[in-house]
């Protein structure tokens, strides 16, 4: 599905390569490392990966999501202390795909992908049967120190054992 649309609002964060010289594969799972703060003790973290083809189009090919208050583990709840900085790992699963020359690589980063994931409150509340709910400002860090990036394993042939880049 193209993603363009989506990609033009202003809560989405787009980090795009530079057009490819040569095919590249991408096969295995994929990760976003994020380094995040909120104003609010729960908010979500979304990552998408996208095919930028020649023509503008941004072809979704894996996303996925990480309920903050589960950074540590998915099955307790840890909810966040205002402006400090936290590392996530936001799964978006596998993929095999060749990134055609010509094509660019395109990860964006947003605190919601609604309708597919349902929308967090913010409030820090179990769930959202309450009804209130809190606009959240969440920040990405991009420093040396706390460097957000995506994990993304590039196959380089059956003899040759190149790592994730």
């Amino acid at each position: 599905m193209d993603q363009r649309k989506i990609e033009s609002r202003p809560d989405v964060l787009l980090f795009t390569s530079d057009v490819l010289t040569e095919p590249l594969e991408v096969t295995g799972r994929v990760r976003g490392k994020l380094y995040v703060s909120s104003d609010c003790p729960d908010t979500d973290f979304t990552v998408k990966l996208t095919d930028v083809y020649p023509d503008g189009r941004s072809m979704l090919l894996t996303d996925g999501i990480l309920r903050a208050r589960h950074y540590q583990s998915l099955e307790r709840s840890d909810l966040l202390k205002p402006e400090q900085i936290y590392e996530l790992t936001v799964d978006l699963w596998s993929t095999s795909i060749i990134f055609n020359r010509g094509h660019s690589i395109r990860v964006a980063v947003s605190s919601s992908n609604a309708p597919r994931f349902e929308p967090n409150p913010n409030t820090g509340a179990v769930d959202g049967r309450s009804g209130e709910t809190r606009i959240a400002t969440n920040k990405l860090h991009l420093s040396p120190k706390h460097a957000s990036h995506i994990l993304l394993p590039i196959y380089a042939g059956p003899n040759n054992t190149e790592a994730t880049k």
